[in-house]
């Protein structure tokens, strides 16, 4: 379901993509300033008086099942996008290549490692990367028997109602840098790391009908979407640093701030202790500024009803869940 927001703002819209990925010639990324002249500039203030989104309405959330719901099906099977398209008005998935070079729906760089290496995601070893396509589509899902799919079998499965967002979560090399902001010679040695990972999945989006918003925690993933397709809606992933993060939003015009729930200001758990023991985020309403500067604020990632109860009355525009119906009956 795209929102009422992002429906408003002329470019910003998770367009069509099959026609729009297809006609698209390479093209350098613009500056923010650039791109946003060809808005209409009086669709980029807030909705309201405070600014906030849909916060106080449930029916405005969007619900994004986050590797298709990972708390109540195998994570990024086939399985869990099919169980999660009935429910979710967009789903999240994760994308790396393997040796082959065919992109895969995967989370972790590594396919047995995790949790310190005291349990195996799937029944085979190493970084995705270094396998080869048939190890890595047969590998078996957390012992569910599902199998590790390809992005074209994964968006097959999601129907072209159901909107996608795509982490492009790794190009295939130990040495490409997240949550940094780069520039000169690191940004384009992190692009050439990512263009061709980039124009191979852009290809593969344009073969289906879904609307994509595609986010990562890399600036280089970012910025390489934008040089091939510009059209495609773009949202960077926070993660220590709500000023960094802000710095790259702005950098590439990104129509969508996806940060950790506990960077929402307004909300109870703003700079709580999640993924970082003391995060001591600077005191910034994220998703005030966000809003007035025409972007959505996709949380992650929440397990309760009251983490959804309290993000939506903070006013931010989507839910990145593991369960479905944390709000709604």
């Amino acid at each position: 379901m795209v929102s009422e927001r992002l429906q408003t703002l002329n470019r910003r819209t998770f367009v069509g993509t099959g026609a729009a990925v297809a006609s698209t010639a390479l093209a350098g990324v613009g500056t923010a300033q650039q791109r946003c002249s060809d808005d209409d500039e009086g669709d980029h203030g807030a909705d309201d008086d405070h600014g906030r989104g849909g916060g106080d309405d449930e029916d405005d959330i969007t619900y994004v099942a986050h590797r298709g719901y990972k708390g109540l099906h195998p994570e990024n099977t086939l399985r869990a996008f099919e169980a999660a398209s009935r429910t979710a008005d967009m789903i999240e998935l994760d994308i790396m290549p393997c040796a082959d070079g065919e992109i895969v729906v995967f989370h972790d760089e590594k396919l047995g490692a995790r949790d310190g290496g005291t349990r195996g995601l799937t029944d085979q070893h190493g970084y995705v990367w270094e396998n080869d396509c048939e190890t890595v589509l047969n590998a078996n899902v957390l012992g569910s028997g599902e199998t590790v799919p390809l992005l074209s079998e994964a968006l097959a499965a999601i129907p072209n109602h159901v909107d996608v967002n795509i982490e492009f979560k790794n190009p295939g090399s130990a040495e490409a840098q997240s949550s940094t902001n780069l520039s000169g010679a690191e940004l384009e040695a992190g692009k050439e790391r990512w263009r061709s990972f980039t124009e191979d999945a852009l290809d593969i989006v344009a073969e289906h009908g879904n609307d994509v918003l595609v986010s990562s925690f890399y600036e280089a993933a970012i910025a390489t979407v934008r040089e091939v397709n510009p059209d495609i809606p773009v949202g960077y992933l926070l993660w220590d640093s709500i000023e960094r993060g802000l710095d790259i939003v702005r950098e590439y015009d990104c129509e969508a701030v996806n940060p950790p729930y506990n960077m929402v200001k307004g909300s109870p758990f703003f700079d709580d202790p999640y993924y970082l023991d003391d995060p001591d985020f600077a005191d910034i309403d994220l998703v005030q500024v966000a809003h007035d500067e025409g972007r959505e604020v996709n949380v992650y990632t929440l397990d309760t009803w009251y983490q959804a109860e309290q993000l939506a009355e903070a006013g931010v525009d989507g839910l990145i869940v593991n369960y479905p119906n944390l709000l709604r009956e």
